[in-house]
């Protein structure tokens, strides 16, 4: 008999897991307690805009191999889009200086050595600095190996850790901007090209990835939440989803691909990052239609990245935990200035709007939470996790999720791979 494995949670990790499994033939049954799949990457209508916005705003990069082969299994490869050369546009809002970051081919960064690709008045020893980061142990922050001053750093360096680690450049590990930094800017242009899914999260993550398990016969059972785990010696021998249980047979698998909080409050012992970082976003309808999705990298302002798809202006506020309490009609009035600027609209008024906070956006990437974050295996035989807090060596992104979710698929097939 064929084994099955129960992923619990919906979410990117438990939509990458299961379709894993899938495509390898395994039987699935995934549980999820909302009544939608996608988590903290998905996209809804919202009544105030009259369009389908995000939840949150994501931004893809060519080298994100994991997220991109994720994409293409289940068909949804053309479904995102960006420009065709590696090009980071930026907006200094207290100067109103642009510019444009260009990487060049190959692993080679001679772009730094071009005024016209690399940030304006900074050098290209500026650059080579930021291969400290590789160095950095694991109670070093990004702060403590780049340093807090200079051109460079607030135009590039503390945007990027902000962006990327949901945390400020002070407070960020370095060991978790390493790998972004090597396996994108550290290969060249074709590994950092920018990519933006062009209808919606779920457009491209969600709803594929829903009809590829759908075509394979694996069930998605929403609105179960899990209120327990039943384990017996070694194992795991029960799932109690409240109005039902679901008993394993001695081969089945189960993967929790559920938030650091609920984890620890399933699984015994059970060591999870501690604490969590907010993040705002601000959707905005625009008087026009644009044809081009675009994005823009800002710095001196509330937000750091501006996204447009058609007519909707969409900002990104990480590391916003002190903005969360603010009411969101002052958020918006803010954020609405700093796009009015970048996108050259006069003094437009307040427009059609929705402000979405949310609170635990990611877990806290910090130095103390490194050695906090478990590997997919756990000490029962048949138990794994997944999820962008787990052990990746990522920080808390699209990439590390799905790389979460292939990896505690692999180890659920290695555990029943003769069953």
């Amino acid at each position: 008999m064929v084994s099955t494995t129960h992923v619990v949670g919906a979410g990117l990790a438990g939509l990458a897991c299961a379709v894993t499994l899938a495509h390898a033939g395994r039987p699935v049954i995934v549980h999820e307690a909302a009544g939608h799949a996608g988590g903290r990457c998905r996209s809804f209508f919202d009544a105030a805009l009259g369009r389908v916005i995000d939840n949150g705003n994501h931004l893809l990069l060519s080298g994100n191999r994991q997220a991109l082969g994720f994409l293409a299994t289940i068909g949804a490869a053309d479904t995102v889009a960006g420009p065709q050369q590696a090009t980071f546009p930026f907006l200094d809002l207290e100067t109103g200086e642009r510019w444009t970051i260009r990487p060049n081919a190959g692993p080679l960064p001679w772009w730094i050595f071009a005024n016209g690709r690399r940030v304006p008045g900074t050098g290209a020893l500026d650059y080579l600095k930021g291969f400290r980061l590789a160095r950095a142990d694991g109670a070093a922050t990004v702060a403590d190996c780049l340093g807090r001053d200079g051109l460079l750093f607030r135009r590039f360096w503390e945007p990027l850790a902000v962006a990327v680690l949901n945390a400020t450049a002070a407070e960020g590990a370095a060991a978790l901007l390493w790998p972004v930094v090597r396996e994108t800017f550290g290969r060249g242009a074709a590994a950092c090209r920018p990519l933006i899914a062009r209808e919606g999260l779920s457009d491209s993550f969600v709803a594929p990835a829903l009809r590829f398990l759908g075509e394979r016969g694996c069930a998605v059972r929403f609105y179960e939440r899990l209120r327990a785990v039943d384990f017996d010696g070694a194992r795991v021998t029960a799932l109690d989803c409240g109005d039902s249980i679901a008993a394993l047979a001695p081969d089945d698998a189960v993967v929790l691909a559920v938030s650091p909080t609920v984890a620890a409050g399933l699984v015994p012992g059970l060591t999870v990052p501690e604490g969590g970082r907010a993040i705002v976003n601000g959707h905005f309808r625009l008087p026009e239609h644009r044809d081009d999705l675009s994005f823009l990298g800002l710095v001196g302002g509330m937000a750091q990245w501006l996204f447009v798809r058609g007519d909707v202006a969409s900002v990104t506020v990480s590391a916003a935990d002190d903005l969360i309490d603010e009411p969101s009609e002052a958020l918006a009035e803010r954020l609405w200035r700093d796009i009015a600027q970048a996108l050259v609209l006069g003094p437009a008024a307040l427009p059609a709007h929705r402000v979405v906070k949310e609170k635990r956006a990611t877990f806290a990437q910090v130095p103390a939470n490194l050695a906090r974050r478990p590997p997919a295996q756990t000490r029962w035989k048949n138990l794994f996790l997944a999820g962008d807090w787990t052990a990746t060596g990522l920080p808390a992104t699209i990439e590390s999720a799905v790389t979460s979710g292939h990896t505690a698929a692999y180890a659920a097939m290695a555990a029943t791979a003769g069953t």
